[in-house]
């Protein structure tokens, strides 16, 4: 039988979903309890991939098992699980799904904040600007459901098969003050560090150190050649997966909360 894990995690502490032998990540710790319950050898398949300090605030895996277990499996896990990772909710599944290709949208959540503030440190990035050309960064925002080649914002794009991806959301949104952005994509696909690139270049744009137009001919002819500068890991959160399926509310609320009051925030 197979079963999809409905999770969250906070990335601080790690160095991404993906297991490797050289650092501590999330999908080791899961199998590391998952093995530890039941016994024996666990292994999990992931819905993706999050990079070193990236939160995920709604996260799929799939586990498969010969026979169904007589306890409360939630329970166990989240005892031996750390603070940081939390299992909400385990879904038999029919037939044989699949965590990771069978997702049809993905979407993240970039917050950003301009001032030092202890609190949001780990939750979220500090970028130091007074005054964001919000204009500029919506236009830009805009452009990217009008290509689909993200060549130009993928770290390592010859790792990939190809580099298209059709962005069906993407916007910016700031509160009441214009001291924190919000930035939100929805996608099919995405690519190694892309969300973060394209944050770094509309952060750019927002304080003017590159125009709209410089952007725009990265989605133009994506070979062009530039300097790629990932916007920091800690404001970035995988905030929903949907399937064909399954398609759930995410069980944390951890972004709306860093939101704070939806009612002081605006679209740009």
């Amino acid at each position: 039988m197979r079963y999809f894990f409905h999770i969250g995690y906070l990335g601080t502490n790690y160095s991404g979903w993906q297991k490797h032998p050289d650092a501590i990540n999330v999908q080791q710790v899961l199998e590391n309890s998952l093995s530890q319950v039941f016994k024996k050898p666990v292994y999990i398949v992931g819905c993706g991939r999050t990079d070193a300090q990236v939160h995920a605030s709604q996260f799929f895996f799939h586990m498969d098992a010969d026979d169904p277990w007589d306890f409360d499996l939630i329970f166990r896990l989240n005892n031996l699980l750390p603070d940081d990772i939390a299992v909400f909710d385990i879904i038999p599944m029919e037939g044989l799904p699949h965590a990771r290709f069978d997702a049809i949208e993905r979407s993240y959540d970039y917050f950003i904040h301009t001032y030092k503030d202890p609190f949001l440190s780990n939750f979220s990035s500090m970028y130091i600007v007074r005054d964001w050309d919000l204009d500029s960064m919506k236009r830009a925002a805009g452009l990217l459901l009008k290509y689909n080649d993200y060549h130009a914002f993928c770290k390592m794009p010859d790792r990939n098969q190809h580099t298209i991806c059709n962005v069906s959301t993407a916007g910016i949104f700031a509160d009441a003050t214009g001291d924190r952005l919000r930035f939100h994509i929805s996608a099919n696909r995405f690519l190694g560090k892309m969300v973060r690139i394209i944050v770094g270049k509309i952060l750019d744009i927002g304080a003017g150190k590159l125009s709209v137009d410089e952007f725009e001919a990265h989605l133009i002819d994506p070979q062009l050649l530039q300097v790629i500068k990932p916007a920091y890991p800690q404001g970035l959160y995988l905030s929903k997966i949907k399937y064909p399926y399954l398609d759930i509310p995410p069980r944390s609320k951890f972004c709306q909360m860093l939101a704070g009051d939806t009612n002081t925030w605006k679209i740009i």
